[in-house]
């Protein structure tokens, strides 16, 4: 019997690409406007709160939906004005409890924003004192 060969699993090998970061979504171009859009509230909703390293992996899934939710509501609101802002009920509809579940969602997250502690630390501080010393004339 041959010995068969160990394939060396990695972290990286092992975990999908929307895990890594390297995808938003699956199979999808992200070059298109509405995945530029929802980079772009998924980047908001996250420096609201405080930045990536102090979202929960929780919140960030919160963020991501209310980020989808954002983009469905304004392709209803572009859609109505394109149509002298008349809807059928059952757009209405939909469109109330689009509403409803993202506001739902922003109030899971927190509506106000929170704030990124920035103070260095006392040996951050002095090292950054120090090499102002040293740059001196």
């Amino acid at each position: 019997m041959s010995a068969r060969k160990q394939s060396q699993l990695s972290l990286r090998k092992t975990r999908s690409a929307i895990t890594n970061g390297k995808h938003l979504l699956a199979d999808v171009d992200a070059r298109s406007a509405w995945m530029r859009r929802l980079r772009d509230l998924i980047t908001a909703h996250t420096a609201d709160l405080g930045g990536e390293d102090l979202c929960s992996e929780a919140e960030q899934r919160l963020i991501r939906r209310a980020a989808m939710l954002t983009i469905q509501t304004e392709m209803m609101d572009q859609k109505f004005a394109l149509n002298d802002g008349e809807a059928s009920q059952t757009d209405l509809e939909t469109y109330q409890r689009l509403v409803n579940t993202l506001r739902r969602t922003l109030e899971s997250l927190g509506l106000s924003r929170r704030s990124k502690d920035v103070t260095p630390s006392l040996e951050q501080y002095l090292q950054a004192k120090a090499l102002q010393e040293e740059q001196r004339p």
